[in-house]
């Protein structure tokens, strides 16, 4: 159920770039897992890191959803 400050809330973030609603999806994210290996945890939170540089570099190689999930067909039926 959404409240008047949760609405106020997600419309201020909305109009965020995408590379900072990134950011704060991972922070809101991990502020829900539970514990776990930090040496795991450690090494996601550098290469979530590393891609948001890329994003915000304009180094990031994109592929669409269509490719993305043909991919990844093709990998699931050559197993």
């Amino acid at each position: 159920m959404s409240t008047p400050a949760l609405d106020q809330l997600r419309s201020q973030i909305m109009i965020l770039p995408e590379s900072e609603r990134a950011e704060l999806a991972h922070d809101l994210i991990k502020s829900l897992d539970t514990p776990n290996d930090n040496s795991v945890s450690n090494e996601w939170e550098l290469e979530i890191k590393n891609r948001i540089a890329q994003i915000d570099a304009g180094t990031a190689k994109f592929v669409d959803r269509d490719t993305f999930r043909e991919r990844m067909m093709s990998k699931i039926k050559g197993q």
